[in-house]
């Protein structure tokens, strides 16, 4: 790896840091339809919930960032570090992160 894929590597994982900061907080999960569009709900640290839809304002920027176009190189980024050794703990975490909420 060259010093600015390291760079370029940090700087992804900045700026979605900043993104997740800003956006509806919580583990989001769907809760059946709110009217005739799914109903996501951020299960929030304290207990609370909040319905992602009445946050708008925050969650959207994430929702962009995280569209169908992810998919390939997260998935691709998954294979690979698969096929390593040791396998890399983040992408454990991550395959786990995604299990929990795949269908």
């Amino acid at each position: 790896m060259t010093a600015d894929d390291a760079t370029l590597l940090r700087t992804a994982a900045d700026r979605l840091d900043l993104l997740a900061g800003r956006t509806t907080p919580g583990d989001w999960r769907t809760r059946g339809l709110l009217a005739t569009r799914p109903e996501v709900v951020a299960h929030l640290a304290d207990g609370a919930t909040e319905h992602v839809a009445e946050a708008r304002a925050r969650s959207a920027a994430w929702i962009a960032v995280l569209s169908p176009a992810v998919a390939a190189p997260l998935s691709a980024w998954l294979r690979s570090a698969a096929g390593t050794e040791p396998v890399d703990d983040a992408a454990v975490a991550l395959a786990r992160t995604l299990l929990d909420r795949l269908p």
